[in-house]
């Protein structure tokens, strides 16, 4: 590794003249650049840091720890805090397994419990059942309560408010009842998961925080429930040595402000390959680094993960059924099916509502159900409905039969700006439909409909002073709802932020005014860009109706049946100047929308077309 300083130039290089698979060059690779930005791209060197010891009373007779075994532990931790103050390992308890082993082993339980003052403790569950298994909260809670007890009875000290589910099951995908016994039962504030969003690449695992409680990612150290002696480790002991010696287990200290690492009970007997590999991995650091290991306990490390990392705070859910680890540790009761094939996504004062009404219509197609708060729409992805998880979201939607598709329509999805990741996620090759129709008429649609909800700066103000405000200057409330008349209809630019998540072909485009104006032909379309097998024929089931002024579902006995009142609204036509105004404001952008529903090869609805002639 060569440093050119930059006198011939002024620009300072640093040369590398092999790749980075050797783990020095790492290490060279990241004091390179917070050398070459001023300290701008560089990492502080204090690494926070804890040794959880899950399963301390679990484990065949034979492989656990025997009185010396547990001596062991406390004198490594003794001489580990002379270089990390405070250092003490979690231990993780299931209390039905306690004195299971040989007489010998028993001793070793029984002097664990002698020195439990020394060490901080964390609950698994009683007999390590799985969280998942139990649907009803309130026997799960009382399963809990039972490990409870017997912390209790053994003065254990669980004032960490920290926990580890067995196989992480419960924490992600996430098992609501798991969160809410925690809370109940332990006042539990923290976890560790390996799963979140996926084990591997463990590079990318993260955080999230889920009904208060802050879950951070766990990483591993080479060391599992099998690996108890060195000889016989897998691949030769020289695998656990190269993890060691600049390997996986010296990159997660290196990359990683915080670690939670696991470790089991087994590691810490026979060859104490627990005690070996953390001592070795540390001699290693502090020679080769001036990394400074830092340890506090799981509540503070949690708060400070969050500090370091607050875009993590809130979650990205995922379909459980698309990752078999996820599968395994999700309840048999839920059904991935419940997820809906296709979503319509607005943009609000399109027709959504009548596209949901006719989408109904069909024989083969189910919407979700209604919310008692935002009526037809589930409004989940894009508002506080999503820190609900996705059990609450799947309770919206029936179990299908075999031909029946399930859709969602949420109308404030188009514009929102976290709505296509958070979609995409979890409903990835499902289609969007969006309806367009001029932004104008939709600006002046909004309008008209807060006027009908008495909003009070649309009472008091005209629409055309509403659509001219100036920021800074009218009232925050008048500008409100300016941005809400006008943001949405920016399409292009929405359409841009989906196409960053979602592939073009899922993207369905729908002519609103076709919609209004025949809907039959609408629907027809829509169907065949759904790939709908069985295409309904919605011109014998829609019929013009004069005194409402839309089209209406024919009733047997030739009787008609209509939205509700609030729909197809009458209200004045648009002023001239605002037409004027609104025509020359999305100008620029309706040429924008054309030319790219043109090269994603969509049609281009009618009204956009006479637009962009003239």
């Amino acid at each position: 590794v060569l440093l050119d300083q930059g006198l011939y130039d002024g620009i300072q290089r640093v040369f590398f003249g092999n790749n980075l698979k050797f783990w020095l060059q790492k290490v060279l690779f990241l004091d390179a650049l917070s050398y070459l930005s001023y300290g701008r791209l560089s990492l502080p060197l204090e690494r926070y840091f804890q040794i959880d010891i899950d399963d301390i009373f679990v484990g065949v007779a034979e492989s656990r720890l025997l009185v010396n075994d547990v001596q062991a532990l406390l004198n490594f931790q003794t001489e580990l805090r002379k270089n990390v103050p405070g250092f003490t390992y979690q231990l993780g308890f299931s209390g039905k397994f306690i004195y299971s082993g040989t007489n010998l082993e028993s001793e070793g339980d029984r002097m664990l419990l002698k020195l439990a003052d020394n060490f901080s403790w964390f609950p698994h569950m009683w007999s390590h059942m799985q969280a998942h298994w139990f649907s009803n909260a309130s026997k799960l809670c009382e399963y809990m309560d039972i490990n409870r007890q017997f912390a209790l009875r053994h003065s254990l000290n669980t004032s960490s408010n920290y926990a580890v589910a067995p196989h992480h099951a419960g924490v992600y995908p996430v098992h609501q009842q798991l969160y809410h016994c925690w809370r109940k039962v332990w006042n539990i504030t923290s976890t560790s998961s390996e799963e979140y969003p996926n084990l591997r690449p463990d590079h990318r695992r993260k955080g999230f925080i889920y009904r208060n409680i802050m879950v951070i990612p766990r990483q591993t150290c080479s060391l599992f429930t099998h690996t108890m002696v060195l000889d016989m480790y897998p691949g030769g002991k020289e695998v656990l040595l190269e993890s060691i010696d600049g390997g996986s287990l010296f990159q997660s200290f290196l990359y990683n402000q915080v670690n939670v690492f696991m470790t089991h009970q087994s590691n810490y007997g026979n060859d104490r390959l627990g005690l070996f590999t953390f001592d070795r991995a540390m001699k290693f650091l502090y020679k080769w680094t001036n990394l400074r290991l830092v340890y506090e306990p799981p509540e503070v490390l949690g708060k400070r993960y969050f500090n370091l990392y607050p875009e993590e705070v809130e979650p990205v859910w995922s379909n459980p059924c698309l990752n078999r680890r996820h599968l395994e540790i999700w309840s048999e009761e839920k059904n991935c099916s419940s997820f809906p094939k296709f979503v319509v996504v607005g943009p609000q004062k399109t027709g959504t509502t009548a596209l949901y009404w006719f989408l109904n219509m069909h024989p083969h197609v189910k919407s979700n159900l209604p919310s008692p708060t935002t009526f037809e729409e589930v409004q989940f992805f894009s508002g506080p409905n999503y820190f609900k998880g996705i059990d609450w979201y799947m309770s919206f939607f029936p179990t299908p039969e075999n031909n029946t598709v399930l859709f969602e329509k949420s109308a404030t999805y188009f514009d929102q700006k976290v709505v296509p990741k958070r979609l995409k996620t979890l409903l990835p090759s499902k289609h969007i439909v969006v309806i367009l129709i001029d932004p104008a008429l939709r600006a002046y649609s909004w309008y008209q409909h807060m006027r009908s909800h008495h909003d009070a700066f649309a009472l008091k103000y005209s629409f055309y002073e509403t659509i001219t405000a100036h920021r800074g200057v009218d009232p925050d409330g008048l500008i409100s709802l300016q941005r809400r008349c006008l943001d949405p209809g920016f399409y292009a630019n929405h359409l841009e932020n989906w196409l960053d998540f979602i592939q073009p072909q899922f993207i369905i485009i729908v002519d609103g005014d076709m919609l209004k104006t025949d809907p039959a032909a609408a629907m027809f379309q829509l169907q065949k860009s759904l790939g709908f097998t069985e295409i309904y024929q919605y011109n014998k089931i829609l019929k013009f109706d004069e005194r409402k002024g839309f089209f209406c579902q024919v009733q047997p006995k030739g009787k008609s049946k209509c939205l509700g009142q609030s729909k197809g609204r009458k209200y004045p036509e648009m002023e001239d100047e605002s037409w004027k105004y609104l025509t020359k404001y999305y100008e620029e952008a309706n040429l924008k929308l054309f030319k790219l529903l043109e090269r994603l090869k969509k049609p281009i609805p009618e009204w956009l077309k006479k637009k962009s002639k003239s």
